[in-house]
């Protein structure tokens, strides 16, 4: 879920930045520090969008940046347990399809993609069912639900997700799906 979030913070402004109107010093500080950084454990920060407010200018002995009392808004993703995403496959391994949406990437299990046997082409780097002949191959968009979520560990950050139920999947199989239950209603 995208959302803009206020916060406050003592922010510190390095002596490059200054000399720059104050606001614009800060927020340059805060992208530095904040961008495409996970924040809380929970979101990612996209984009230090204004500062709001701010006031002091604090100097500290043996630092020769300026502390400011600041309040900023910024643009954030957070991803929530069962949200349906959409996005594009950036890989395919023997164990699973990686999925980025938005500025994260999911891994889909092998186990989770859709409910038929799969296998697994190496030299091209697709899959493909058994039984309905369906692909899915590297740049295929996929709706996709979060089904588990660990930002904790900045190094190895985990979303996991699932297309074996109604509606997800490949967009290609959706729309064939939706297409073949509306020939057979008639």
């Amino acid at each position: 879920m995208f959302e803009l979030i206020t916060f406050e913070e003592e922010v510190r402004v390095p002596p490059e930045f200054l000399g720059k109107d104050r606001n614009k010093a800060i927020q340059e500080a805060l992208s530095k520090k904040y961008e495409n950084r996970i924040i809380n454990n929970e979101s990612i920060v996209l984009r230090v969008n204004e500062v709001v407010d701010s006031e002091g200018g604090l100097i500290k002995e043996d630092d020769p940046g300026v502390y400011y009392t600041t309040k900023a808004k910024m643009l954030v993703y957070t991803p929530k347990l069962h949200e349906v995403v959409q996005g594009e496959v950036v890989d395919i391994t023997d164990f699973g399809v990686f999925v980025r949406f938005g500025p994260l990437d999911g891994l889909c299990h092998i186990s989770q993609v859709i409910d038929d046997y799969l296998t697994f082409d190496k030299k091209s780097l697709t899959l493909r069912t058994k039984e309905t002949n369906k692909t899915l191959k590297i740049g295929d968009v996929v709706r996709a639900r979060i089904t588990g979520i660990s930002l904790e560990k900045r190094d190895v950050n985990k979303i996991i997700l699932t297309m074996r139920q109604p509606g997800l999947g490949a967009l290609e199989w959706i729309y064939e799906d939706n297409k073949d239950n509306k020939s057979n209603d008639n």
